[in-house]
């Protein structure tokens, strides 16, 4: 999986602005409420009028905070709180499905393959999340799947920025590719679950 490998050597990169940050006061939280409020502004913004690349590059940005804010929480205070876990967590399935949303509220009246394959991924996007949090309040590891929420994400800016460059196959082959993904990563999530109970 991406954030796997590609996060510790980003965070390795960011550790001098992240400590700057922590000696002037900047906290998780503000950075992880900031982030998503800038990502959810810009994707119901940009999207919706078509602005498809600038949107992508603005949303990039703030997209950023997720890195920052889980650095800057494990300076301060080693691992973060459980309140700022929360608050990550809420915020991100919030901003998940801005970015879905806007870019449907551009493709609903132009291609209507494209906007059923974003509303596919919109369900399974909040769907995997969800069966990890039911998962794991039985007492059940459920974090394994194919596609985890960077790898979800970096396809949908990937797809809406290139469409946004005038690349129009780069829309239907994403949306394709993320909503297949999603598709498979739930029922790997439920098949997880599934073996997890038998055992008891």
């Amino acid at each position: 999986m991406i954030s796997a490998h590609v996060k510790p050597l980003i965070t390795r990169l960011i550790n001098p602005v992240v400590k700057s940050a922590v000696r002037i006061g900047i906290t998780a939280n503000a950075v992880t409420i900031t982030g998503g409020l800038g990502t959810v502004a810009s994707a119901l913004y940009f999207y919706p009028r078509g602005d498809l690349f600038v949107g992508t590059l603005v949303i990039a940005f703030f997209a950023l905070s997720d890195l920052f804010d889980g650095a800057i929480a494990r300076i301060r205070g080693g691992g973060g709180t459980a309140w700022g876990g929360f608050l990550d967590s809420t915020i991100d399935r919030v901003t998940d499905s801005a970015i879905l949303i806007g870019v449907l509220l551009y493709f609903i009246d132009i291609d209507g393959l494209v906007a059923l394959l974003i509303l596919i991924s919109l369900v399974t996007g909040g769907l995997i999340p969800y069966i990890r949090a039911k998962a794991e309040s039985m007492k059940i590891d459920c974090s394994g799947g194919i596609a985890e929420r960077t790898e979800r994400i970096v396809i949908a800016l990937t797809a809406i920025g290139f469409y946004g460059l005038g690349i129009e196959i780069a829309a239907l082959v994403g949306f394709s590719l993320l909503a297949f993904l999603g598709l498979i990563t739930v029922l790997q999530r439920i098949v997880i679950v599934y073996r997890a109970l038998r055992k008891v």
